[in-house]
């Protein structure tokens, strides 16, 4: 794939502080407790680290019970690194609902003008007429950033869609995340964290639609006039692509990946009645280690993980009454990737972001003014990017 060279207009958008180094990744603030104040510390927290798998290496990962929303297990929950595509969740939180699958749009130049070189594409072309559960499919299916875009031009235009992605993330608690763009492509500072995306797939699984399109397989996407294509899901533990085999009671949700932020995953997995979520954020090899660390998880958690005492919680959205975050305790610290006793990570002098245009009006309508808009100067620099499988 080809590096990005340009900053798109979108980008500049959301440009915000001075740029990190490349490889840098973004501390947890220790000034609020998001979950718990155990997934604020540094190292693995899990009541007993020593039956977890072995050899995991990304740099942040979590397993939670979807139902609950209890935390099982998490290693540097809130540690804020690049999402890659896996940020489409919060895109589809925000947007998914607004348009009736069957409505039609003709595709224009303009609404592809502003796809960063280099991205993942499903084939989205100008002048062919596309309904938006055709759209739909090829954000899931492809992670195709030309299908989100079109998406986001017709819900007002890329300014918009990010303000309004933001104010979703705020409205549910996932303070870690800052957007940048909708698709996910690298920018400087858009970063989130494995406890947000989760809380994206465990926000986003409670929709019908959304379900649907992440457990998808393969479709057919319009190629203009009568003519289709097939398109199939870049979930490897879906799909069973390269070399991999499709894990037991898989149901999504989405793959990830930039030069980057490396590969990230967030899946789902049901067995006995049971619904698990894990989040695996840049592990040190690519290609299929990133789905192999997932399952390796997942089969923890439904194995001797199903009795784990919760080391925290995906909290609710404050439009659903979810309890605001609560202070860190000062004095939580220990021996850094000590099981259940690590310390906590150094804070970043949280501030509050500043918004896009239109910002603090979605979140008065997401949430009611319920409550009060917070900045983080989390930047990350985002040198070439190239979007390989899955962003």
């Amino acid at each position: 794939m080809r590096d990005s060279s340009r900053l798109t207009r979108r980008a500049a958008l959301g440009l915000t502080a001075a740029a990190l180094p490349l490889a840098a990744a973004t501390p947890a603030s220790a000034a609020t407790a998001i979950g718990g104040e155990r997934l604020a510390r540094d190292g693995i927290q899990a009541g007993d680290a020593s039956t977890l798998p072995k050899k995991l290496t990304a740099r942040a990962w979590l397993i939670a019970d979807h139902k609950t929303g209890e935390v099982l297990a998490s290693y540097r929950a809130h540690q804020r690194l690049a999402p890659a595509s896996t940020l489409k969740m919060l895109f589809a939180d925000t947007v998914l609902g607004k348009f009736e699958r069957t409505r039609t749009y003709r595709v224009t130049d303009a609404d592809l003008a502003d796809v960063p070189s280099g991205s993942s594409l499903v084939g989205v072309k100008p002048g062919i007429l596309y309904s938006v559960h055709q759209l739909w499919q090829g954000v899931f299916l492809r992670s195709g950033n030309d299908a989100v875009h079109v998406l986001a031009h017709m819900n007002g235009g890329i300014a918009t869609t990010v303000a309004e992605m933001q104010a979703k993330a705020k409205d549910l608690q996932a303070l870690d995340t800052h957007v940048v763009s909708p698709d996910g492509f690298d920018h400087p500072g858009q970063v989130s964290s494995a406890y947000d995306l989760t809380l994206f797939a465990r926000h986003g699984l409670h929709d019908d639609d959304f379900s649907a399109y992440c457990s998808t397989r393969t479709a057919n996407f319009p190629a203009g006039g009568k003519k289709t294509f097939q398109i199939q899901n870049t979930d490897r533990l879906l799909s069973g692509a390269y070399g991999l085999r499709p894990y037991p009671g898989i149901i999504g949700v989405k793959n990830g990946y930039t030069s980057h932020a490396g590969n990230t995953f967030t899946g789902a997995a049901t067995r006995g009645g049971r619904t698990l979520l894990v989040t695996v954020m840049h592990p040190a090899n690519g290609g299929n280690e990133v789905y192999k660390e997932t399952a390796a998880l997942l089969d923890w958690g439904f194995g001797k993980g199903s009795s784990a005492r919760a080391v925290g919680t995906l909290v609710d959205p404050l439009s659903e009454g979810g309890a605001t975050a609560s202070p860190t305790p000062s004095g939580a610290k220990g021996a850094p990737g000590a099981s259940g006793s690590a310390a906590s990570s150094s804070s970043d002098g949280a501030s509050p972001w500043p918004m896009l245009g239109g910002a603090a009006g979605a979140v008065a309508v997401l949430t009611g003014g319920a409550f009060a808009l917070r900045r983080r100067r989390a930047a990350v620099a985002a040198a070439k990017s190239q979007e390989l499988d899955g962003s």
